[in-house]
């Protein structure tokens, strides 16, 4: 139970996901008082308005410059969402740490891994609070599955396959996306990183090794992928994604070890187990989740340890850097030191 307790918010950003956020929490969290965006589009911030008059809350002061925010601001604030291109993530996180504040993140953490052992550094010398806003980790299901995982009750995991897709090429053409630049790369870094970031969760430890094939289909970015890859234990993990399918945003990613299978969502829709081929697949029961920003409020109040931490982010980084070194090395087998 989140504590009745008023969370001063910052939103780092305005576009369609962190109005797709706001729209949770205004009916469903009293106490978070969002005072203060930043964006640099006065036509987002626009429609972010429209989300506060359709709830009843006042429309927040609009600050272009994050870092004005964070200079002249920063005593009426305790924490921030940063819900921006994947790109500027790096820097704005690390200021907003640096200035005081919790910080909350959306999905991909960074764009690599030295982003992400910087933001580390930061977070351990700030004594801030740093959580990666992916729904899978911070998902009742996801984090039930871990713990199976963990308590050794299935045995020891022998293969990870993971699937996921999306219309995502129709869906994304010539927006902010396909620019690698500012993107970090396509589908794969984009709805897969949803399947990247879950898979590192369950495997609870880093690759060895991976080799990938990339298919840009006339893109500037990656919109099919598959991928093979070994555990440093010794499992063998396979990924196939696919951004150029039927208007779906679907997943099915499943752990294969010597005493059952778990299958569970990428973004943690849903757990089933099975521990013989009679009693087929079953429904694993979960506490009822209100999503992302109850969990951050959750970690943040002491109640639960943080279940999505940089370090989670610093491994998918490092899958994410080989991953990208085969693909673009047409599948050469890529070992990943510690």
């Amino acid at each position: 139970m989140v504590k009745d307790i008023t969370t001063r918010a910052l939103f780092v950003g305005c576009g369609n996901m962190a109005r797709s956020h706001v729209r949770r929490i205004l009916p469903e969290f009293k106490n978070t008082e969002i005072s203060f965006v930043c964006d640099p589009s006065e036509e987002s911030f626009l429609e972010m308005s429209k989300v506060f008059e359709e709830n009843g809350r006042p429309i927040p002061h609009n600050e272009p410059d994050l870092n004005k925010i964070l200079l002249d601001y920063k005593d009426r604030l305790d924490v921030a969402f940063v819900v921006t291109p994947h790109a500027m993530h790096f820097q704005q996180v690390k200021d907003c740490m640096e200035a005081g504040l919790d910080v909350i993140v959306e999905k991909p953490m960074v764009m690599n891994a030295k982003e992400a052992k910087d933001l580390i550094a930061t977070r351990d010398s700030t004594g801030r609070l740093l959580v990666v806003a992916f729904q899978g980790s911070l998902s009742p299901e996801v984090r039930t599955a871990v713990d199976m995982l963990n308590s050794g009750e299935l045995g020891e995991i022998r293969n990870i396959s993971g699937l996921i897709w999306q219309n995502w090429k129709v869906s994304q053409e010539g927006k902010w996306r396909e620019n690698p630049t500012v993107s970090g790369g396509g589908f794969l870094f984009d709805s897969g990183a949803h399947m990247l970031n879950t898979i590192s969760d369950l495997a609870g430890e880093e690759f060895s090794h991976i080799s990938a094939f990339f298919n840009n289909l006339g893109r500037p970015v990656e919109i099919s992928a598959a991928i093979l890859g070994k555990l440093k234990s010794g499992a063998l993990v396979s990924l196939n994604g696919c951004g150029d399918t039927i208007e779906s945003c679907d997943s099915d990613l499943r752990v294969y070890c010597t005493k059952g299978v778990l299958k569970v969502d990428a973004w943690g829709k849903f757990l089933y187990l099975q521990k013989t081929q009679s009693e087929g697949w079953k429904s694993v029961k979960v506490p009822v989740s209100k999503g992302v920003w109850e969990q951050f409020l959750l970690v943040r109040n002491g109640d639960v340890d943080n279940p999505s931490p940089p370090e989670l982010g610093l491994r998918m980084a490092n899958l994410w850097d080989a991953i990208k070194s085969s693909a673009s090395n047409n599948g050469m087998l890529v070992e990943i030191s510690d």
